[in-house]
């Protein structure tokens, strides 16, 4: 590599960025914005809503653990463009939807796309660069998610004015559609590792390119796939990992799902001004992995989530207690300022355990742990909202839920070849 040019990384990673907008800004978040006008026009309660919620979720879980798996192996490229297909066809698919089977199928199709493209793509940064650099380039793909979240604020409520009671349907057709550009882009650029390229990683000593035979290496790898999965699952410390994790999937989702139903039909303000809180969220988000993973970097993945779930706790607890603008604000701010904090430490948490070479993998395998929790989430959200006919007890359910991380957090432990 000559001097002074960019390394091919940083190619790779706003690749990365691209996939977090496409499956989890446009695939996952906007679903929060979407929400109140599916249920007027589907006529589901918050118990089915949260159910679909939970469907996408199930679907992430399944893949999020086999793409990882995958994409250890067979490439980053294939796995992450065939998930990014998937889930623009049955986003647009949902559009059409006129019953709760029929919806129900297409969120769970989704989040197998969402899962097999959102965990390949947060392991990019173990796999180009070192672990000094890692936390700082992994926010950068995680930046996607408030990016997408931003565009999906700004984007959906003019659809949903526009197009009246079909607006929601609309709206997903054309959000459909970015992926499926965003699945071409990527296709075009994204590489696996260093290798593929004859480069060391970002911030290595080593000097100069090195050259392999990329397709040999992939059959080798594929050959061991059974290896690498004993690898990962022997480890004890990569299963507390998971436990840590499943705290932010249990508790985050409940106040994303129920974000804007909670102002609209609950508060009583309107569509756009919960969208342009919500715009709001994405953009402070947009930041929050670099600052996060920069802050897990310094101060070390155990006290960094630890400090990153306070945060969070308290943006939860605001929402529920001080329903005015005031709070709602205030809540956002905190929300937005940490919201994909916890998936970046555990990205680069990931890699520090496991290595560059297995990081898809063991970020795969402690998304099991996150998937649960996302996937019980909405539907334990929709049944205390039903229940209580508040979403106050979900939201504070989620700030206890999020204190048990932060606990737990401080207990993580140093890899010893870190």
């Amino acid at each position: 590599m000559k001097e002074g040019k960019m390394h091919y990384g940083w190619v790779v990673i706003f690749m990365g960025l691209l996939t977090t907008i496409a499956a989890h800004g446009f695939g996952r978040m906007s679903y929060t914005i979407i929400l109140p006008a599916m249920k007027d026009g589907l006529g589901f309660n918050y118990t089915q809503l949260g159910l679909l919620g939970t469907g996408n979720f199930i679907g992430y879980l399944t893949m999020a653990i086999i793409g990882g798996f995958l994409a250890a192996h067979f490439g980053t490229r294939i796995i992450i463009t065939a998930a990014l297909v998937l889930m623009g066809i049955t986003m647009i698919l949902t559009g059409l939807a006129q019953s709760f089977g029929f919806a129900f199928a297409m969120r769970l199709l989704t989040g197998l796309g969402n899962g097999a493209s959102y965990v390949p793509a947060m392991a990019l940064g173990s796999a180009w660069f070192t672990t000094k650099k890692r936390g700082f380039a992994t926010g950068i793909v995680s930046a996607g998610i408030g990016i997408g979240t931003l565009i999906s604020g700004l984007v959906v409520p003019p659809i949903l004015s526009v197009f009246g009671a079909n607006g929601w349907r609309f709206s997903w057709y054309i959000l459909g559609g970015a992926v499926l550009l965003i699945s071409g882009i990527v296709y075009q650029f994204v590489r696996s590792n260093p290798q593929e390229k004859g480069l060391q990683q970002v911030g290595s000593e080593k000097s100069g390119a090195v050259h392999s035979d990329s397709s040999a290496t992939e059959k080798a790898n594929a050959s061991k796939l059974t290896g690498t999965i004993k690898s990962v699952v022997k480890m004890g410390a990569v299963w507390y990992l998971g436990v840590v994790y499943f705290f932010y999937g249990l508790s985050y989702i409940i106040y994303m799902v129920f974000f804007a139903a909670y102002l609209v039909k609950e508060i009583g303000l309107s569509q756009e001004w919960a969208g342009g809180l919500w715009a709001l969220v994405g953009g402070l988000s947009i930041f929050c992995g670099v600052i996060w993973g920069k802050i897990s970097d310094v101060l070390g993945r155990s006290r960094g989530a630890a400090l990153a779930y306070l945060v969070l706790g308290l943006s939860y607890v605001l929402y529920a207690l001080i329903k005015v603008d005031f709070g709602f604000y205030l809540s956002a701010i905190l929300f937005g300022l940490t919201a994909w904090s916890i998936p970046t430490i555990m990205a680069a948490a990931a890699g520090d355990f496991v290595g560059p070479r297995l990081a898809p993998a063991g970020l795969g395998f402690i998304t099991l742990f996150f998937g649960i929790g996302q996937a019980l989430g909405p539907a334990l959200g929709g049944y205390l909202a039903d229940v209580s006919g508040s979403f106050t007890l979900p939201f504070l359910v989620a700030g206890l839920i999020s204190l048990v991380g932060m606990i737990s957090s401080f207990y993580l432990k140093k890899p010893a070849t870190e």
